[in-house]
């Protein structure tokens, strides 16, 4: 956990941490194998790549 004073990491999706992949498959709506798919689609751990790319998929 994180300690006082310590910075959070908050742009990235750790995949070690199952947390962080729940979190952002409860919140798009998909579930965790959707999220660790789109991070090797989009060869990034960037949060905000994996929204997009998730986004784009349930727009087609």
């Amino acid at each position: 956990m994180a300690t006082k004073g310590s910075k959070v990491e908050r742009t990235s999706v750790n995949s070690s941490q199952p947390y962080e992949l729940k979190y952002l498959a409860d919140k798009l709506g998909v579930s965790i194998q959707a999220i660790t798919g789109a991070k090797r689609a989009t060869g990034s751990n960037d949060r905000s790549d994996i929204e997009n790319y998730i986004k784009g998929k349930k727009a087609k």
